[in-house]
Order: structure tokens, then C-alpha cells, then sequence
């Protein structure tokens, strides 16, 4: 599973360990994911995802995951998200009809 956030799309960083004596080793930092479950009103169930921290926080400022996807283009979600959005315009258009 790559170590990308479906929110915001951080990937791990690339970059040198420098020691005193100026040696230097590669290393990477990885972003900090967690994976966390919000409650969807339109499916009626929780939908987990795995999301940075930052990612969360922007889910919860855009007032919840079903709000925050139906606002947002697919070209800025990831695979996770895309899918979950799918079944939120699915499930919304069922309700209407």
C-alpha cells in the first residue's frame, strides 16, 4: 500500500542524513498517516480512509466527509476517495429518485 494521503496527495520526502563530518546518507521522511473513520450521512455507515493529520483536520473544517467530497473536483482526489465519492453520488441519486 503506497504511503500516500487521499486528501491532500503527500508522499514520503527524499533528502540526506548529514553528520558533523559532512557524510552524508539518504533518508527518506514519511507523511504522517493515520487511519481514520468519519460517519457518512448519505450511506448511513462509516467510511474509513487513510489520511495525514492535516488531511483530517481539513475533512472536519469542510463540515464532514460527505460534504467535503461532493465539493471537491476528482482530479484532486485519490483512488480511495474517488471511490467513496462514487458511491455518495450513487447513493444520493437513489434517494432523489
Amino acid at each position: 500500500m503506497a504511503r500516500v494521503c487521499s486528501v491532500n496527495g503527500k508522499k514520503p520526502q527524499f533528502g540526506n542524513n548529514v553528520s558533523h563530518a559532512n557524510n552524508k546518507t539518504r533518508r527518506r521522511w514519511q507523511p504522517n498517516l493515520q487511519v481514520c473513520s468519519f460517519p457518512s450521512e448519505i450511506l448511513g455507515k462509516m467510511v474509513s480512509l487513510r489520511l495525514t493529520t492535516n488531511g483530517i483536520r481539513t475533512i472536519e473544517h469542510n463540515g464532514g466527509i460527505d460534504a467535503w467530497l461532493l465539493a471537491t473536483r476528482n482530479s484532486r482526489l485519490g483512488e480511495a476517495a474517488l471511490k467513496i465519492k462514487k458511491r455518495l453520488v450513487k447513493a444520493q441519486a437513489s434517494k432523489q429518485a
